[in-house]
C-alpha cells in the first residue's frame, strides 16, 4: 500500500480532478457536490476483469441514477481507449483518462505491482465512494470484481438513508 493511501480516509474530502471523459468532454470531482459520486480505478480498458467490472457498472447504472448518484471509471487509457471500450461494450458509465496518473497517484492506486516475478507500477483496483458533501464515505482497496458493484450500490443506497 502506497503513503498515500494511508492518507485517504473514510471521512477525509476527497481528491479533486478535472479529466478527459468518453463524448469530448471533461469531468470535475468539485462540481458533483451535492450528490454522490462513485470513483472506481481499473488498470486497463478491454481487459477480462476491467471489462466484467464495467459491465456490472453499466448493469446497475439505472439504480445509481435512482439515487442521484454518478459513476466516474478511470484508468490511464486515453480518451479514444475509452470511447471504442465503451461502444464495444454499450457501457453506461463514464470513462475518465488520467494518462498522466496524477489522480491515481492522489488517491494513492498507483502502486507497485508483481506478476510472474516482475515488478512494475500499475493501478490497483479500487472504488473510492463519495458522499454529497464531497467527503469519502466509504474506501474498498484491492477490489475483487465479483458482486463488487452491488456492493458499492447498498453502501450508496445507506449513505441515503
Amino acid at each position: 500500500m502506497s503513503d498515500q493511501t494511508a492518507m485517504l480516509q473514510e471521512g477525509a474530502p476527497a481528491p479533486d480532478f478535472n479529466l478527459p471523459v468518453n463524448g469530448g468532454n471533461t469531468i470535475t470531482l468539485s462540481t458533483m457536490k451535492g450528490q454522490p459520486v462513485i470513483v472506481y480505478f481499473y488498470p486497463k480498458d478491454n481487459t477480462p476483469g476491467c471489462t466484467t467490472e464495467a459491465l456490472d457498472f453499466s448493469q446497475l447504472a439505472d439504480d445509481f441514477a435512482a439515487l442521484g448518484a454518478g459513476i466516474i471509471g478511470i484508468s490511464p487509457d486515453s480518451v479514444k481507449k475509452h470511447e471504442n471500450f465503451v461502444a464495444k461494450h454499450d457501457l453506461k458509465v463514464t470513462l475518465a483518462a488520467d494518462t498522466e496518473k496524477e489522480v491515481c497517484e492522489a488517491y494513492g492506486v498507483w502502486v507497485e505491482k508483481k506478476m510472474y516475478g516482475k515488478t512494475y507500477m500499475g493501478v490497483e483496483r479500487s472504488t473510492f465512494l463519495i458522499d454529497a458533501d464531497g467527503k469519502l464515505a466509504r474506501i474498498w482497496p484491492k477490489v475483487k470484481v465479483k458482486g463488487h458493484a452491488a456492493e458499492v450500490l447498498e453502501a450508496t443506497k445507506a449513505l441515503k438513508a
